[in-house]
């Protein structure tokens, strides 16, 4: 009997966590109230205070579940390469294929900056770091001379350089020449992998 209240608590937690998820994404976290994550639920407002403090309490636990790293990494870690340089290029093309087919993993990341200001982040780092370290590894032991950059860092950098490709280019990819988006991403990739002097 405990284990079935158990598993319903848990159904209902997600349902929540789906609804506020959805609302949130579509209209942002200071337009979504408890009341319509309740009606979108299909529950009264005071069974989520049940299973949730408040609405902070529901978008913190979104960020821990559904924070875009968690569906990325494994992907990312799926790449085959020989090289590090075929590893960047591929990894890169597979990060902006994986943003666009999941374009509300922006709007859940600019949330958290501009409405937070990051403060949720640290609590992903016990998740992230065992998803990280060793896709890091991995670019580190593949063949090809890298500079002495920590793994950690060289991850950092990697999916800092590929967010900030596929933000600009829904930014000023459109209004840009044909010839200058054409091979866009390599030359991020270049630019990532030998940087910008001759």
């Amino acid at each position: 009997m405990a284990q079935e209240l158990q598993k319903k608590g848990d159904r209902t937690r997600q349902v929540i966590l789906a609804s506020a998820y959805g609302l949130i994404i579509d209209q942002g976290y200071a337009a979504t109230s408890m009341r319509q994550i309740a009606d979108k639920a299909g529950l009264a407002l005071g069974s989520i205070y049940n299973h949730f403090s408040s609405k902070e309490d529901v978008f913190r636990e979104i960020v821990k579940e559904r924070h875009p790293f968690f569906q990325i990494l494994p992907v990312l870690n799926s790449v085959q390469a020989d090289s590090v340089e075929e590893f960047v290029r591929e990894a890169a093309r597979t990060l902006i294929e994986q943003l666009g087919y999941h374009p509300d993993f922006l709007n859940l990341m600019l949330t958290e900056i501009v409405e937070f200001k990051g403060r949720h982040v640290p609590l992903l780092f016990d998740k992230f770091l065992p998803m990280a370290l060793p896709l890091a590894s991995r670019i580190a032991g593949l063949g090809g001379k890298t500079s002495d950059i920590p793994p950690f860092i060289l991850a950092r950098a990697f999916l800092g350089m590929f967010f900030s490709f596929y933000i600009t280019d829904i930014l000023i990819g459109p209004i840009m020449p044909p010839e200058l988006r054409a091979n866009s991403l390599d030359h991020f990739v270049d630019i990532f992998l030998y940087g910008i002097l001759s």
